[in-house]
């Protein structure tokens, strides 16, 4: 069976009550239900995992060589900023779709930015959960050509 895996980063735990007005209402277990339930239904398994913590993160990326076949990844803050990150993703060699709810490219400057875009398979933003749905559809299509 196929094996994806889905990173959250800080502050992710707060969805459905963190300024609804740009993230939304759906909370972080809704959207980890949904990403199991489409998983299943496309026999893939879908693990979830969100931490506040850079390190914790770093361990769970460099865990996933040989284990999973994809990893969806929102890293938050750390998108801007964390070579750490940055560095694992390209160490493990597992493809990476990064996904974002807001689009980061209309936001305040300093979110442009992504130091892990250059790492990652592609990028997904701007279209509220549903881009976790879009990543991992994504995968579905490329897990069966």
């Amino acid at each position: 069976m196929h094996k994806v895996l889905v990173l959250n980063g800080p502050n992710l735990n707060l969805l459905g009550t963190r300024e609804p007005e740009i993230y939304g209402s759906t909370t972080l277990q809704d959207i980890e239900e949904m990403l199991q339930k489409r998983g299943q239904e496309a026999g893939i398994e879908v693990d979830c995992f969100q931490s506040n913590h850079e390190g914790v993160l770093v361990d769970k990326i460099q865990a996933a060589r040989g284990v999973y076949d994809y990893i969806i990844f929102n890293a938050a803050a750390f998108t801007h900023y964390s070579i750490a990150l940055r560095d694992a993703i390209a160490a493990v060699e597992v493809p990476l779709i990064e996904v974002h709810i807001s689009n980061i490219h209309k936001r305040e400057e300093f979110r442009h930015n992504s130091v892990l875009a250059p790492v990652a398979m592609g990028q997904i933003c701007g279209l509220g959960v549903e881009s976790y749905l879009a990543a991992l559809e994504a995968i579905i299509y490329k897990l069966k050509k």
